[in-house]
């Protein structure tokens, strides 16, 4: 089995690489935002798509033109790879994964990458790496590099730079350790609640950091714009964001480390975190309804990282040799799990479940995970689509052999 892995650390570059890695960083968005322009009054001009080859003629045009002299400078495979990325935004707007292709604008995700591993060279035992155009560059080596080189990318994330190393290695396929099956309820009072009762309590990064961001803006709002002491306020601003998200990140990864270890069958609900979140502003002309009270559910929402716990999940679980399944997410918190009765009353209040029915208890979150794995393992066993309609007894709580393979 071939497996791709990213190996990222902090770079430690000198002042004239610094000064470079921002100006190589502006070329790629020149060409990015260039190339956009130029798609976009194509289009207008009712002319088809320009490929990445056409494109790439124009972008020969613009290192050697008069006006954009200084794109010579830069490396040329980051630039052209600016394009395919371009183009690759493009073909994920038409198959409806992302929305249109906007402009990058400087200081948000300054980065750029290059493809060519020839080019490269990775001396770990003396922790440097050489880049064309930057020369050695020194980086903290925190772990070994495992695997051939296939390309590496350099972006700026809270004021620092870093380094990411994508190498491809064949490895044996991995059979897991345990044979157990788990399903798992995620939420924002519990951040998941899995199907033996146990949970997994929220981390709530945005929420703990909330008010000293909203301090730290305040003081950004009220300085000269692109004055110096606005960039330094800016520069604070941005350092809470990237605590947010590094601590956010750092909990998932762990949280997704230890279910992948302990389960050979994980079973999760298939959330549209996008339409979840949905904003209930409405418009000028129908108002929306509990507008202030929705906005606070969707930034909890949001503050959880679940579609990140599901991305990690899912190529974690593939590495230790498990599988992850996603089942639909309807009803699973209403359905009981002894009798398979469906009522809007099962669920007395937000943690609390009783079947009208039956009379059977038990925490909401737990039922819904339960609900989950019986779903997962009748989707296994039978190929259905799990319709909530149908009766919800309880499955073993072991993966067999053939769901391990």
């Amino acid at each position: 089995m071939k497996r791709l892995q990213v190996f990222k650390y902090a770079l430690m570059p000198n002042g004239e690489q610094a000064r470079d890695m921002r100006r190589f960083a502006g070329s790629c968005r020149y060409v990015f935002n260039k190339a956009l322009a130029m798609q976009k009054a194509n289009h207008e001009a009712g002319h088809k798509f320009i490929g990445y080859v056409a494109m790439a003629k124009h972008l020969t045009g613009w290192r050697n033109g008069p006006d954009t002299p200084w794109l010579k400078q830069a490396p040329c495979h980051p630039l052209q790879h600016a394009l395919k990325d371009l183009e690759k935004a493009y073909k994920n707007f038409f198959a409806k994964r992302a929305d249109f292709p906007r402009f990058k604008r400087k200081g948000s995700g300054d980065a750029f990458r290059y493809p060519d591993p020839k080019q490269i060279k990775l001396d770990q035992a003396n922790n440097r790496l050489f880049l064309p155009k930057l020369g050695w560059l020194r980086y903290r080596n925190s772990r070994e590099v495992l695997g051939e080189l296939r390309n590496v990318t350099v972006s700026q994330s809270g004021g620092k730079w870093f380094v990411s190393i994508q190498t491809q290695r064949e490895i044996e396929q991995a059979l897991p350790t345990t044979r157990t099956a788990i399903g798992i309820d995620v939420g924002i009072a519990r951040f998941a609640t899995l199907s033996d009762a146990s949970f997994i309590a929220p981390l709530n990064s945005f929420r703990k950091h909330q008010q000293r961001l909203a301090r730290y803006q305040r003081r950004m709002s009220r300085k000269v714009k692109f004055s110096n002491n606005w960039k330094t306020a800016k520069a604070r601003v941005q350092r809470i964001y990237t605590r947010i998200a590094n601590a956010r990140k750092d909990f998932l990864h762990k949280t997704t480390t230890t279910i992948s270890q302990n389960h050979a069958l994980v079973c999760i609900e298939d959330l549209q975190v996008r339409k979840l979140s949905r904003s209930s502003r409405g418009n000028s002309e129908q108002h929306g309804k509990r507008v202030r009270w929705k906005s606070g559910l969707n930034r909890a929402m949001l503050d959880q990282g679940w579609g990140e716990f599901r991305r990690q999940l899912d190529y974690k679980m593939l590495w230790n040799g498990g599988m992850l399944l996603a089942v639909p997410p309807h009803h699973t918190s209403q359905t009981c799990p002894c009798c398979g009765h469906i009522a809007k009353d099962n669920r007395q209040t937000q943690a609390q479940f009783q079947c009208v029915d039956c009379g059977y208890e038990n925490h909401a979150d737990v039922v819904g995970a339960i609900n989950v794995l019986a779903r997962g393992h009748r989707v296994l066993a039978c190929g259905e689509s799990a319709h909530s309609g149908r009766s919800m007894k309880q499955e073993p709580t072991e993966a067999t052999t053939q769901i391990t393979a």
